[in-house]
């Protein structure tokens, strides 16, 4: 019940304070869609080249090429080979990456292993490279290589604890 009141309520107290302060509420909202077109344009570049590299990383073959050749070093650490694609491609489009999630509870089930680390890996990493391409991007922020150590690393820690999180839960 709460959700359901949740937003009209804030929008509310929203109006309520914009009459307080005497603020023009709908010509500041309207100021504010104009600018949110102009930011959403301005990242049109930045999404269009990151959909068409990955597109082309996956039509391509290079990324199960590349997963046939780790597979070894995979497999000696416990990590399933058939989670790579996931692995890889999370960083780089959360599209991509649900696209690749769809397809192994398709394949394997959702209730089997690897559908459910598939999810759990879904839900416990990041767009990391979505994220500093658009955001840092349109923003103009040039020097992100803090940001984006930071963000693998987080990445990294997020599919090694889904692995032994899933691996303790249900194997």
């Amino acid at each position: 019940m709460i959700s359901i009141w949740l937003v009209p309520c804030i929008i509310c107290f929203v109006l309520m304070v914009a009459v307080v302060k005497r603020v023009p509420a709908y010509e500041v909202f309207v100021e504010g869609g104009k600018e949110g077109l102009k930011m959403a344009v301005s990242l049109l570049p930045f999404l269009l080249g990151m959909m068409v590299a990955i597109s082309i990383l996956r039509s391509s073959g290079a990324l199960d090429a590349f997963i046939e050749l780790i597979k070894p070093i995979l497999s000696s650490l416990g990590f399933p080979a058939e989670l790579a694609p996931l692995a890889l491609i999370r960083p780089i489009s959360g599209t991509a990456a649900l696209s690749v999630t769809s397809e192994m509870i398709q394949l394997y089930g959702p209730d089997s292993f690897l559908g459910r680390l598939a999810s759990t890996m879904q839900g416990s990493t990041d767009t990391t490279l979505y994220i500093l391409t658009v955001y840092f991007g349109a923003v103009g922020i040039k020097k992100m290589g803090d940001a984006l150590k930071v963000g693998l690393i987080a990445d990294l820690i997020g599919i090694i604890v889904s692995v032994i999180v899933v691996s303790w839960m249900f194997l």
